[in-house]
């Protein structure tokens, strides 16, 4: 075992910034979730021709590094940097109180939260590295296929501490250190109690093409969120395109994050939502709304939720002292308690009253396949639903 090394600052950094809101209306929603029309293919190979980078498809580490222990010297040059970025796709209702209990930790180190849907800040990374702008110290994104992506082009900094090496199994880190995974919560339908009875509730995905659901439907848009990308590449592959044929012709309310069809039923807007967080379905249920989440017969599509720390990052040593807090039992527990996402960290235990995820049935994640079907799966989805 090895301790940290205190990585030296960078002298200048660029001022890049992107909204932290995805608030929207349904007539902008239905507008504007075509990922900018933007293919991500298009963007990397723009990101591509920067003289720093490897040749597009190049493995560039071939070992995880020796875990490090999080120590004094790492602590007091993270103190010194002051601040650290960090870009994710998770609600502000858990990344900003998680943001805060990390300044609580480390006083003096203050955390800029910026959250967007994963495939726009998929985009957004693109873009910054294409005009070399250096804002993103640590990434967490609900399409792990971005991992995938961004490892190949050598912007990932290695880093695994101690307690990720014993604490978080393997096949939830990347064999070469390069990311890890945050979290993992699903892709579920929800309803509203007061506007669909139990009796006459979805059962699972096959049921919502049910012409008496018509015009009750909310869902996400995988153009923007990466927890829909995830879970429209699973439905396909599970269901076939025709379902979704079949569902565009439901009168459907189209959103784009995954987050806003947990709120568009809770308010009452909406009776059902196709998809959506679940972890934000169940906060909503336990604050006394009347959801209800299902779990599909068919079965229900899994998220991962990958970290890394970027290897521009102008605050490294903050950088690596968030992500592995964030990836300690006490920044792990954090995330349970809160939101009851599922840990990867093996002695943190799952949210009391929350059903185990070995319990439901899930659908395979491929964050391979997505990686590569992205753009056909915006385009199919966007001809079919016309958003």
């Amino acid at each position: 075992m090895k301790t940290t090394p205190v990585i030296p600052s960078e002298t200048k950094r660029s001022r890049g910034t992107f909204s932290s809101s995805d608030e929207i209306s349904p007539l902008r929603a239905s507008r504007s979730g075509r990922d900018d029309g933007v293919g991500r293919r298009a963007l990397l190979k723009a990101a591509a021709l920067l003289p720093s980078l490897l040749p597009f498809g190049a493995r560039v580490v071939s070992a995880a590094p020796a875990p490090e222990a999080v120590t004094p010297a790492l602590v007091d040059a993270a103190k010194k940097e002051g601040k650290v970025t960090y870009y994710t796709a998770m609600d502000l209702s858990v990344a900003e109180p998680l943001a805060k209990a990390f300044e609580a930790k480390y006083p003096g180190i203050k955390v800029a939260v910026e959250r967007t849907g994963a495939e726009r800040l998929f985009n957004r990374i693109a873009q910054e590295e294409a005009s070399n702008i250096r804002r993103c110290d640590v990434v967490n994104s609900s399409d792990a296929a971005h991992f995938i992506v961004w490892k190949r082009q050598d912007w990932l900094a290695p880093y695994v501490t101690i307690e990720i090496a014993e604490n978080v199994p393997a096949d939830m880190r990347d064999p070469d250190g390069t990311f890890t995974n945050q979290r993992t919560h699903l892709s579920a339908i929800a309803y509203n109690t007061s506007l669909i009875k139990p009796e006459d509730a979805p059962k699972g995905f096959i049921d919502l093409l049910d012409p008496k659901y018509a015009g009750k439907l909310v869902k996400g848009h995988p153009g923007y969120s990466g927890t829909i990308m995830t879970a429209t590449q699973q439905t396909a592959r599970e269901l076939g395109w025709g379902y979704f044929e079949k569902l565009a012709k439901q009168k459907v309310l189209q959103v784009q994050s995954a987050t806003e069809p947990p709120k568009k039923i809770e308010a009452g807007e909406r009776a059902i939502a196709v998809d959506g967080s679940d972890y934000l379905f169940w906060m909503a249920k336990e604050r006394g709304s009347p959801i209800e989440v299902v779990q599909a017969i068919e079965g229900t599509p899994q998220i991962s939720n990958p970290m890394a720390v970027f290897k521009s990052a102008p605050n490294p040593n903050a950088a690596r002292l968030l992500f592995g807090w964030i990836m300690s039992a006490e920044g792990q527990a954090f995330i349970v308690n809160l939101s009851g996402q599922y840990p990867a960290h093996k002695l943190v235990k799952a949210k009391a009253g929350r059903p185990p995820l070995a319990s439901i049935k899930t659908w395979r994640e491929d964050s391979a396949e997505v990686e590569k079907m992205a753009d056909e799966i915006k385009t199919r989805y966007q001809r079919m639903f016309k958003v």
